[in-house]
């Protein structure tokens, strides 16, 4: 049980806990069904492995600044968050083709081993990892209504279960159909929004609130707070992708300029660019063998234009603008004090 008092590490420990002992169970009977199925097992528990569990977190604050108190089912239905995560990371992983997730291989990549002696080995790897994401976001349901609180509570949240998929998927969908096109801002921050935003912060606050039966007010206040929020979360994602240290994000520098991929900071760079520099971002985006030097030169036109600080002022812009509407809120000192604190984690971090 916890105080008050928000502890992060205490409140990870609580999730993880719940997480590897779930997973490890699921992944045990799985490849139980057949000794092939170990390396695909493996995959289900390393998926959960790691995190920094804020979507459970949000979940969790959700609960208690309805004025509910500290509640180990809630935590189990919370730790569903963390498995849509997992669930929506290897399905991002593969459709990006990324090679490395918190500095190991990608499930995509890591199941090739299995599929060594098959006829296309990294297209059987790819679908064994489709089907991973698949099982984790199943479990995640699972994980939900199995979680001990009472049927009542969990019916009012179900509902913003299918919000929370469909909203999802809209965001992954319209990535890949912007990818590749002239970089627009607004476009961009669509993307975010749907692919990023709402599961990450929103949509765990609004099923923790459902849960607790929060009102019609504190509801629409989740969505003040969580929506700027979590947009800001992913455009610090954006920062770090390209400009962050491959040691502590886990992840290549590269992707997003290999692939192309429709970020904010690449559409503020675009805005700000003349012909030459516009020319030259053409000649380096999307290329797939795009070298160390190719890298440093998009960021060279990048910085050159100021294109990371005006990512940065947003970033500041809509965290400013989410704890306005927290402050607007009659919620309990504790959870105030939590959800001022969770922005900071969001937003301000180097992984």
């Amino acid at each position: 049980m916890m105080s008050d008092r928000w502890e992060p590490t205490v409140f990870k420990s609580r999730v993880d806990a719940v997480l590897h002992r779930f997973v490890a169970e699921e992944a045990e009977q799985l490849a139980a069904i057949d000794p092939a199925l170990g390396p695909v097992a493996e995959q289900v528990e390393a998926a959960v492995a790691e995190g920094k569990r804020l979507r459970a977190a949000f979940c969790y604050w959700g609960w208690r600044a309805a004025g509910q108190p500290d509640s180990d089912a809630l935590v189990r239905a919370a730790a569903s968050m963390e498995l849509v995560h997992a669930a929506a990371v290897v399905h991002d992983d593969l459709i990006d083709d990324s090679p490395l997730r918190h500095g190991r291989p990608t499930a995509h990549v890591a199941l090739r081993g299995a599929v060594r002696r098959s006829p296309h080995p990294v297209a059987s790897a790819r679908s064994l990892a489709m089907l991973v994401g698949d099982l984790l976001m199943s479990l995640a349901g699972q994980l939900f209504t199995t979680s001990g609180l009472p049927a009542a509570y969990l019916g009012r949240a179900r509902p913003l279960w299918s919000l929370l998929a469909r909203e999802l998927i809209a965001g992954e969908c319209l990535e890949i159909l912007r990818t590749g096109a002239d970089p627009d801002t607004a476009a961009s921050l669509k993307v975010i929004r749907y692919k990023t935003a709402k599961y990450t912060v929103e949509q765990p606050l609004l099923i923790g609130g459902a849960l607790a039966g929060a009102g019609e007010r504190l509801r629409a206040g989740y969505s003040a707070y969580g929506l700027p929020l979590g947009e800001a979360f992913q455009l610090r994602d954006d920062l770090l992708g390209l400009f962050g240290d491959p040691d502590r994000t886990g992840k290549d520098n590269a992707d997003d300029v290999r692939g192309h991929r429709p970020t904010a900071l690449l559409a503020e760079t675009w805005s700000l660019a003349g012909a030459e520099e516009r020319e030259r971002l053409r000649a380096l985006l999307g290329r797939r063998g795009l070298d160390a030097d190719g890298l440093d030169a998009v960021r060279e036109v990048m910085r050159r234009l100021k294109a990371p600080g005006r990512i940065e002022a947003m970033i500041t812009a809509r965290v400013e603008e989410a704890l306005d509407a927290l402050h607007e809120l009659d919620t309990p000192a504790h959870a105030a004090a939590a959800l001022t604190g969770l922005a900071h984690s969001a937003a301000i971090r180097l992984s």
